[in-house]
């Protein structure tokens, strides 16, 4: 199965990567079936058979993920609410239009204006005339304002995408670790087949065929294990750096706004008004790309959000019909249940087989030398046989009095161990000489690890391994993705929102400025003609 890589998914951040991880869990799957089966092609069903499968249990039930959350209007459906409920792969889910429409409206309609003013002043000049203490003293205390509601923006801004990139990263680290654990439990399981290649009781080895489809399976375990690891990688590796370059535009972008915000109340109070003009065009430039920063982020906290409830959902329906089912597409439960059995089949033959050979070899008491390979003089108290965790007909099993575990057997076994003479024969009390010891170990060693990731590739393949990791997500990371990823961009509003009112006041301020300091020096002027024609009467 192919990786999904779409573009929009990017957008996900944590989420990108872990579908990416479980796509191919799914490969992985289909390559235990194959090899212990031993006909692959025969064996392993097309997964559009499996859903198939799985529709006519389900009857064709589906579910809409985050349905209530999502129905937002669609821009592109004439403002209709939309309905598909979180489906990435729709495009009526990505359409988002409120701040993208206000930059628009915000650097066409503000750009009009101050053409309009740059026409009046330069070809219309007049002296100024007026002055308003009312409006020049709400001009200032609106400018102070503005300049503190712009300050506060930028340090929630600031804050947001510290604690934002805190919680990601976190994701991240938690997705990168269950497929690690992953990577590792198939290249374990790789290793006890190829274990059970070499297990030979006493020289019988299993047949030709059958270590010809344990090598088939090795090699695409192995194969799936591998890609898997530098998928994790390079994905985790591109998601690492472009966590790092949004907080770093972020960053930036604060301490801009910041700068901007301070040097433009500065100037208005210095009256510097060459420099408050110019920082009114950088201003309006600005103020336009953070309202478009605005869509972004208020759409990046909607996607996270979604996907945080459409998980929880997904929970609770893991093999309906959702947006899920291409990226995530989970086996029915009787392909699961064909695979258990499978894994419960071997380790039960296995231990059947180790069992055999302790009582009718090991256990067999005063031997004599005519039974060539049998005969080792073997004797001593009897050796413990091992517990088989499973029936005949495979269904769970407790170990009966006097029966070894899979898990301690080999350390039960070793004070069994017999010292031999040049030709293998006991020397000393015993029921297993060195080599035959060896033997059993292996062959324990296979059926444990069978027994023990055996529910793993079943957990794989109906996706209980990723109902675990999807609630985990949601317990653990999505409170804080949703919280600090609305932070961010309601910094984003406050600082678009404070210095696109900042600008309009810096040019209010100055000409009310402008009219005081022209109203004062008219009045100077005027007192100082009355004061002349006093002396002069």
């Amino acid at each position: 199965m192919s990786i999904f890589n779409s573009k929009k998914l990017l957008l996900f951040l944590s989420l990108f990567l872990f579908i990416a991880l479980t796509s191919g869990n799914t490969d992985i799957s289909h390559t235990f079936r194959g090899g212990a089966g031993g006909d692959v092609e025969r064996d392993v069903m097309t997964m559009e058979t499996r859903r198939s499968l799985a529709d006519e249990n389900l009857q064709n039930s589906s579910l809409i993920l985050a349905k209530e959350r999502t129905r937002r209007k669609d821009p592109l459906d004439d403002l209709h609410k939309y309905t598909g409920g979180w489906n990435i792969s729709n495009d009526h889910y990505w359409a988002v239009i409120p701040f993208f429409l206000i930059a628009g409206l915000w650097f066409v309609i503000f750009g009009l204006s101050l053409t309009l003013i740059c026409f009046c002043y330069c070809c219309c000049p007049r002296e100024p005339y007026g002055y308003s203490r009312t409006a020049y003293a709400l001009s200032l205390i609106f400018l102070i304002f503005f300049t503190v509601a712009a300050i506060v923006g930028c340090i929630v801004l600031y804050t947001g995408q510290a604690k934002f990139h805190s919680s990601t990263t976190k994701t991240l680290d938690y997705v990168v670790s269950q497929a690690d654990t992953t990577v590792e439990s198939l290249r374990n399981l790789s290793g006890y087949l190829g274990a059970a290649k070499r297990i030979g009781l006493d020289s019988i080895f299993l047949p030709s065929d059958v270590q010809s489809n344990i090598d088939t399976t090795i090699t695409k375990l192995n194969s799936a294990a591998t890609k898997l690891s530098n998928t994790t990688e390079k994905n985790s590796n591109r998601i690492d750096d472009g966590l790092d370059s949004v907080r770093l535009a972020l960053i930036v972008l604060a301490a801009v706004m910041l700068c901007l915000a301070f040097l433009g109340f500065l100037f208005s109070i210095l009256g510097m008004q060459a420099c408050v003009y110019f920082l009114v065009v950088i201003g309006w430039i600005l103020v336009a790309g953070t309202f478009i920063l605005c869509g972004v982020f208020l759409l990046l906290h909607n996607v996270v959000a979604d996907a945080c409830v459409s998980m929880d959902e997904w929970v609770q329906h893991p093999t309906a019909h959702t947006a899920l089912d291409d990226l995530l597409p989970c086996v029915d439960n009787a392909t699961a249940q064909e695979t258990s059995s499978r894994t419960k089949d071997t380790t039960y033959k296995l231990v059947s087989m180790v069992d055999k050979v302790t009582n009718n070899i090991s256990n067999l008491n005063n031997p004599p030398p005519q039974l060539g390979p049998l005969y080792f003089n073997q004797s001593g108290p009897l050796l413990p046989v091992l517990c088989n965790p499973y029936n005949a007909d495979l269904t769970d099993r407790k170990c009966a009095l006097g029966e070894v575990e899979l898990q301690n057997a080999t350390q039960v076994w070793k004070s069994y161990v017999c010292e031999v003479n040049t030709a293998g024969i006991c020397i000393t009390p015993g029921r297993l000489t060195p080599i035959f010891y060896d033997q059993m170990e292996a062959a324990v060693n296979v059926s444990y690890g069978l027994y023990t990731y055996g529910p793993f590739l079943v957990d794989l393949q109906d996706c209980t391994f990723v109902r675990d990791t999807f609630t985990d997500i949601s317990n653990r990371n999505c409170p804080g993705l949703r919280k600090h990823s609305s932070w961010i961009y309601i910094g984003l509003v406050m600082v678009s929102a404070a210095v696109m009112l900042s600008l309009i006041f810096w040019v209010i301020y100055a000409r009310e400025r402008r009219h005081r300091v022209y109203t004062k020096q008219f009045m100077a002027g005027r007192t100082g003609e009355f004061q002349v024609q006093d002396k002069g009467a």
